[in-house]
């Protein structure tokens, strides 16, 4: 997983890419596994303002200045794993056909071989977890992939393995039962895909 705290750019970027590869990154790191009390730490820090973007970290790092990391570690389960199944299941595959490891992850796993990105070693979870999707396209803007890393490319990956369902998990992560730390990154998901979305659009 990538550390939202160096970000790695192989190639000269604009700062407005720079800034959305690291938002791509923060909701990579917090949807692959629960925050460190060091992640934690850093994000009681972030600066927030009235933006929709803005208020979602605001609120996260409020959340994050009264959240221990067993306490996120405990909502993190309840949310993703939990006895049998989590109250989300944060697929592609699940959330466009109601099933698991259906043809948006074979879809996907083509696109991934034709522009020459490969899983981690040891990563157990499906290609099309939103936490993964979101490294991808951290690593797609950086230029980390450096085949495929122009705006053109950003927004094929975008509309073909996000667009259509991304924004609909973050909304509900934002309304989940069992969320509360997790909440504000529903929040933050959702404002930022209405962003990604808008400016592609006009691409």
């Amino acid at each position: 997983m990538a550390n939202t705290a160096e970000l790695q750019c192989p190639r000269s970027i604009s700062e407005e890419d720079r800034a959305r590869a690291r938002i791509y990154q923060l909701l990579a790191v917090l949807l692959g596994g629960p925050p460190s009390s060091e992640l934690l730490k850093g994000l009681a820090s972030l600066p927030g303002d009235d933006t929709p973007l803005g208020s979602a970290y605001k609120n996260l790092a409020a959340l994050a200045q009264r959240t221990t990391s067993r306490d996120a570690e405990r909502e993190f389960n309840n949310l993703f794993i939990g006895v049998g199944r989590g109250e989300l299941l944060p697929y592609a595959s699940y959330y466009l056909t109601g099933f698991l490891n259906e043809k948006p992850l074979a879809d996907l796993r083509t696109d991934l071989m034709a522009r020459g990105i490969k899983a981690s070693e040891g990563v157990k979870e499906p290609e099309d977890h939103i936490s993964t999707l979101c490294e991808i396209m951290a690593g797609i803007i950086t230029g980390e992939f450096a085949s495929d890393s122009d705006l053109s490319s950003q927004k094929a990956f975008f509309d073909a393995h996000m667009a259509k369902w991304a924004a609909l998990f973050f909304t509900d992560l934002e309304g989940a039962q069992s969320a509360v730390f997790y909440a504000p990154v529903g929040s933050l998901g959702r404002a930022f895909m209405a962003i990604e979305a808008d400016a592609f659009a006009i691409q």
